[in-house]
Protein backbone atom coordinates (compact mmCIF):
# COMPACT_ATOMS: atom_id res chain seq x y z
CA UNK A 1 0.00 0.00 0.00
CA UNK A 2 1.38 3.38 -0.82
CA UNK A 3 2.28 5.79 1.83
CA UNK A 4 0.24 8.02 1.07
CA UNK A 5 -2.98 6.52 1.12
CA UNK A 6 -1.55 3.95 4.17
CA UNK A 7 -1.39 7.71 5.78
CA UNK A 8 -4.90 8.82 4.57
CA UNK A 9 -6.01 5.25 5.73
CA UNK A 10 -4.95 6.35 9.41
CA UNK A 11 -6.62 9.28 9.39
CA UNK A 12 -9.78 7.86 8.97
CA UNK A 13 -9.29 5.04 11.31
CA UNK A 14 -8.30 8.13 14.06
CA UNK A 15 -11.26 10.42 13.41
CA UNK A 16 -13.94 7.97 12.79
CA UNK A 17 -12.68 5.88 15.68
CA UNK A 18 -12.64 8.71 18.14
CA UNK A 19 -15.45 10.83 17.52
CA UNK A 20 -19.20 9.87 19.29
CA UNK A 21 -20.77 6.78 18.25
CA UNK A 22 -22.55 3.67 19.90
CA UNK A 23 -19.68 2.51 21.04
CA UNK A 24 -18.09 5.05 23.15
CA UNK A 25 -21.41 6.55 24.27
CA UNK A 26 -21.50 2.77 25.53
CA UNK A 27 -17.89 2.76 26.66
CA UNK A 28 -18.28 6.57 28.33
CA UNK A 29 -21.16 5.20 30.39
CA UNK A 30 -19.54 2.11 31.36
CA UNK A 31 -16.71 4.13 32.36
CA UNK A 32 -18.86 6.47 34.77
CA UNK A 33 -20.64 3.02 36.43
CA UNK A 34 -18.26 0.30 36.83
CA UNK A 35 -14.51 2.08 36.11
CA UNK A 36 -12.20 1.46 33.72
CA UNK A 37 -10.83 -2.03 34.88
CA UNK A 38 -14.24 -3.65 34.86
CA UNK A 39 -14.86 -1.87 31.59
CA UNK A 40 -11.44 -3.92 29.98
CA UNK A 41 -13.31 -6.36 28.47
CA UNK A 42 -16.12 -4.67 26.53
CA UNK A 43 -13.02 -2.48 25.64
CA UNK A 44 -11.12 -5.08 24.04
CA UNK A 45 -14.53 -6.48 22.39
CA UNK A 46 -15.06 -3.39 20.41
CA UNK A 47 -11.35 -3.00 19.39
CA UNK A 48 -11.09 -6.56 18.45
CA UNK A 49 -14.46 -7.48 17.24
CA UNK A 50 -14.43 -4.81 14.89
CA UNK A 51 -11.06 -5.56 13.67
CA UNK A 52 -12.50 -9.05 13.00
CA UNK A 53 -15.60 -7.50 11.61
CA UNK A 54 -13.62 -4.95 8.75
CA UNK A 55 -11.73 -7.71 7.60
CA UNK A 56 -14.77 -10.29 7.35
CA UNK A 57 -16.91 -7.48 5.33
CA UNK A 58 -13.79 -6.98 2.91
CA UNK A 59 -13.18 -10.43 2.18
CA UNK A 60 -16.68 -11.19 1.73
CA UNK A 61 -19.69 -10.53 3.79
CA UNK A 62 -20.56 -7.83 1.34
CA UNK A 63 -20.98 -10.47 -1.59
CA UNK A 64 -23.46 -11.84 0.34
CA UNK A 65 -25.66 -9.13 1.47
CA UNK A 66 -25.78 -7.61 -1.88
CA UNK A 67 -27.10 -11.03 -2.90
CA UNK A 68 -29.87 -10.41 -0.65
CA UNK A 69 -31.17 -7.44 -1.06
CA UNK A 70 -33.34 -7.38 1.77
CA UNK A 71 -31.03 -8.10 4.40
CA UNK A 72 -30.08 -4.32 4.83
CA UNK A 73 -33.44 -3.54 5.51
CA UNK A 74 -33.43 -6.61 8.41
CA UNK A 75 -29.66 -5.44 9.17
CA UNK A 76 -31.23 -1.86 10.09
CA UNK A 77 -34.35 -3.20 11.53
CA UNK A 78 -32.24 -5.16 14.13
CA UNK A 79 -29.03 -2.50 14.41
CA UNK A 80 -32.08 0.11 15.26
CA UNK A 81 -34.16 -2.52 18.13
CA UNK A 82 -31.04 -3.07 19.46
CA UNK A 83 -29.72 0.28 19.77
CA UNK A 84 -32.77 1.74 21.11
CA UNK A 85 -33.36 -1.77 24.43
CA UNK A 86 -29.39 -0.23 24.95
CA UNK A 87 -30.15 3.39 24.99
CA UNK A 88 -33.07 2.15 27.66
CA UNK A 89 -31.03 -0.21 29.58
CA UNK A 90 -28.10 2.36 30.09
CA UNK A 91 -31.33 5.53 30.71
CA UNK A 92 -33.14 3.15 33.18
CA UNK A 93 -29.88 2.21 34.99
CA UNK A 94 -30.66 3.23 38.94
CA UNK A 95 -27.28 4.91 40.62
CA UNK A 96 -26.76 1.49 43.07
CA UNK A 97 -25.25 1.80 46.49
CA UNK A 98 -21.83 -1.11 47.07
CA UNK A 99 -24.10 -2.48 49.86
CA UNK A 100 -27.18 -2.71 47.90
CA UNK A 101 -27.93 -6.50 46.63
CA UNK A 102 -28.49 -5.56 42.73
CA UNK A 103 -25.37 -3.83 42.81
CA UNK A 104 -23.45 -6.81 43.36
CA UNK A 105 -24.98 -8.07 40.11
CA UNK A 106 -24.55 -5.02 37.82
CA UNK A 107 -21.93 -5.64 35.09
CA UNK A 108 -20.71 -3.95 32.21
CA UNK A 109 -20.78 -5.86 28.58
CA UNK A 110 -18.45 -8.80 28.30
CA UNK A 111 -15.62 -8.99 25.48
CA UNK A 112 -18.05 -11.68 23.38
CA UNK A 113 -21.54 -9.29 23.90
CA UNK A 114 -18.91 -6.16 22.48
CA UNK A 115 -17.57 -8.19 19.67
CA UNK A 116 -20.80 -9.26 18.61
CA UNK A 117 -22.60 -5.86 19.06
CA UNK A 118 -20.44 -4.63 16.05
CA UNK A 119 -22.55 -6.47 13.36
CA UNK A 120 -25.84 -4.19 14.50
CA UNK A 121 -23.90 -1.39 15.22
CA UNK A 122 -24.78 1.23 12.18
CA UNK A 123 -21.59 3.05 12.99
CA UNK A 124 -19.36 0.32 12.40
CA UNK A 125 -21.10 -0.80 9.05
CA UNK A 126 -20.01 2.71 7.42
CA UNK A 127 -17.07 2.45 9.15
CA UNK A 128 -16.17 -0.47 7.72
CA UNK A 129 -17.75 -0.40 4.47
CA UNK A 130 -15.73 2.91 4.05
CA UNK A 131 -12.63 1.86 4.90
CA UNK A 132 -12.80 -1.32 2.84
CA UNK A 133 -14.23 0.57 -0.13
CA UNK A 134 -11.52 3.50 -0.20
CA UNK A 135 -8.52 1.77 1.17
CA UNK A 136 -8.17 -1.29 -0.31
CA UNK A 137 -6.82 -2.46 -3.56
CA UNK A 138 -8.31 -4.23 -6.46
CA UNK A 139 -4.78 -5.50 -7.85
CA UNK A 140 -3.72 -6.72 -4.00
CA UNK A 141 -7.60 -7.18 -2.04
CA UNK A 142 -6.42 -9.82 0.48
CA UNK A 143 -3.40 -8.25 1.76
CA UNK A 144 -5.02 -4.72 1.55
CA UNK A 145 -7.78 -5.34 3.35
CA UNK A 146 -5.63 -7.09 6.36
CA UNK A 147 -3.91 -4.02 6.40
CA UNK A 148 -6.96 -1.84 6.50
CA UNK A 149 -8.70 -4.16 9.58
CA UNK A 150 -4.49 -4.13 10.92
CA UNK A 151 -4.85 -0.20 10.75
CA UNK A 152 -8.29 0.01 12.45
CA UNK A 153 -7.23 -2.34 14.84
CA UNK A 154 -4.32 -0.27 15.78
CA UNK A 155 -6.17 2.44 16.14
CA UNK A 156 -9.30 1.55 17.38
CA UNK A 157 -8.59 -0.05 20.60
CA UNK A 158 -6.56 3.18 22.05
CA UNK A 159 -9.09 5.69 21.04
CA UNK A 160 -12.43 3.94 21.97
CA UNK A 161 -10.08 3.09 25.53
CA UNK A 162 -10.09 7.49 25.69
CA UNK A 163 -13.74 6.95 26.30
CA UNK A 164 -14.03 4.74 29.06
CA UNK A 165 -11.38 6.70 30.66
CA UNK A 166 -13.21 10.05 30.18
CA UNK A 167 -16.29 8.20 31.84
CA UNK A 168 -14.16 7.07 34.79
CA UNK A 169 -12.93 10.67 35.38
CA UNK A 170 -16.62 11.66 35.35
CA UNK A 171 -17.16 9.32 37.90
CA UNK A 172 -15.87 11.13 40.31
CA UNK A 173 -18.01 14.39 40.00
CA UNK A 174 -20.97 12.09 39.61
CA UNK A 175 -20.61 10.69 43.16
CA UNK A 176 -24.12 12.05 43.77
CA UNK A 177 -27.00 9.58 42.74
CA UNK A 178 -29.21 11.64 40.78
CA UNK A 179 -25.91 13.15 39.28
CA UNK A 180 -25.43 9.78 37.91
CA UNK A 181 -29.18 9.44 37.05
CA UNK A 182 -28.73 12.12 35.45
CA UNK A 183 -26.00 10.92 33.15
CA UNK A 184 -26.97 7.60 32.46
CA UNK A 185 -30.22 9.46 31.23
CA UNK A 186 -28.56 11.61 28.91
CA UNK A 187 -26.44 9.03 27.54
CA UNK A 188 -29.02 6.78 26.84
CA UNK A 189 -30.69 9.72 25.30
CA UNK A 190 -27.78 10.13 23.00
CA UNK A 191 -27.85 6.67 22.23
CA UNK A 192 -30.94 6.74 20.77
CA UNK A 193 -30.62 9.42 19.21
CA UNK A 194 -27.74 7.52 17.17
CA UNK A 195 -30.60 5.71 15.65
CA UNK A 196 -32.32 8.29 13.26
CA UNK A 197 -29.88 8.62 10.95
CA UNK A 198 -30.88 4.97 10.09
CA UNK A 199 -34.63 5.50 10.42
CA UNK A 200 -34.34 8.28 7.77
CA UNK A 201 -33.41 6.14 5.50
CA UNK A 202 -36.61 3.56 5.11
Amino acid sequence: MPLDLFLALAAFAFVSSITPGPNNLMLMASGANFGVLRTAPHMLGVGIGFTLMTMLVGLGVMRLLNAVPASYTVLKLISVGYLLYLAWKIASAAPLSKSDHAAQHAKPLTFLQAALFQWVNPKAWAMALTAVGAYSQVERPIISVLIVALVFGAINLPTVSLWTIAGAQLRRLLSDPAKLRGFNITAGLLLAASAVPILSDF
